[in-house]
């Protein structure tokens, strides 16, 4: 699966919250009580009986304006849906890089809803069983309303197609790969490097490639999934260590000075 996107924002400016932007076709939003519908159906799912038709979820919530929102439970964890039909959508996401989508999604082609941990999840907001529950309840969501095309994924500023998101998310949470592409985005920095894009959530850290390792863009890519996933299970690198890449070459992993970065080198 192939990225399309480029080097366009700085990893200062990139979100880093665990959040997702839901698109749905234009004028397609579902509303509140479609949402209540959708938990009724699911064993796994509940929404609060209160009424949230307007106002913002709690006090002190970054959710502007008088937004029409509904609360979720998953696995004993609550998640907010915000920006429910007819109310204002929510903000377009910055959207960078795009997976198994024909175009990249616009404000002219998408309305979007967004999905976060609730506000008293906020301190464990990037913890592994709250980002696991949100994408597992982002799956269930995708495969109930055929009217959702996309999602986005704020850390990595991606938008990804809903089969491919809904099928290697699923299969991560089923015990497979971490769905590298989607979840992480790669793109070519000025001096030739590729660097991944979203990493610093799950670890701390990011990727990066560099150039000598990238004249053939697609094997360099093709590591950089394979050391993603070992780094995703393993955690952040502190001291060097060493790889053998799939065509024999001697690797150094190698923390930059500031320790912002993973660099892979020759050894």
């Amino acid at each position: 699966m192939a990225y399309k996107g480029a080097w366009a924002i700085s990893q200062s400016q990139r979100p880093n919250a665990a959040q997702l932007h839901l698109l749905f076709a234009k004028g397609k939003r579902p509303d509140h009580a479609a949402m209540k519908a959708f938990a009724a159906g699911q064993q796994v799912v509940g929404a609060s009986d209160n009424d949230f038709s307007s106002g913002v979820p709690h006090a002190g919530a970054a959710w502007p304006g008088q937004q029409v929102w509904i609360e979720l439970l998953r696995d004993g964890l609550t998640f907010d849906v915000s920006a429910l039909a007819p109310g204002p959508g929510a903000d377009f996401p910055v959207i960078a890089h795009r997976f198994d989508l024909p175009a990249v999604p616009t404000f002219a082609t998408h309305d979007v809803i967004a999905l976060r941990p609730g506000p008293h999840l906020a301190a464990g907001g990037r913890s592994l069983p709250v980002v696991r529950a949100m994408l597992s309840l982002a799956c269930d969501l995708v495969l109930s309303f055929e009217d959702l095309a996309a999602v986005s994924w704020a850390p990595s500023s991606s938008a990804i197609g809903r089969r491919f998101f809904e099928s290697v998310t699923r299969a991560w949470l089923d015990g497979g790969p971490f769905p590298v592409l989607g979840l992480i985005a790669f793109a070519e920095s000025a001096d030739g490097a590729l660097q991944s894009i979203g990493l610093e959530f799950w670890i701390g850290q990011e990727l990066r490639i560099e150039p000598r390792l990238c004249a053939d863009r697609i094997a360099a890519t093709r590591l950089g999934v394979r050391l993603v996933n070992q780094l995703v299970l393993s955690g952040r690198i502190e001291a060097d260590e060493r790889i053998t890449a799939p065509d024999g070459t001697r690797l150094v992993l190698r923390a930059s000075h500031d320790r912002a970065y993973i660099n892979v080198q020759r050894e």
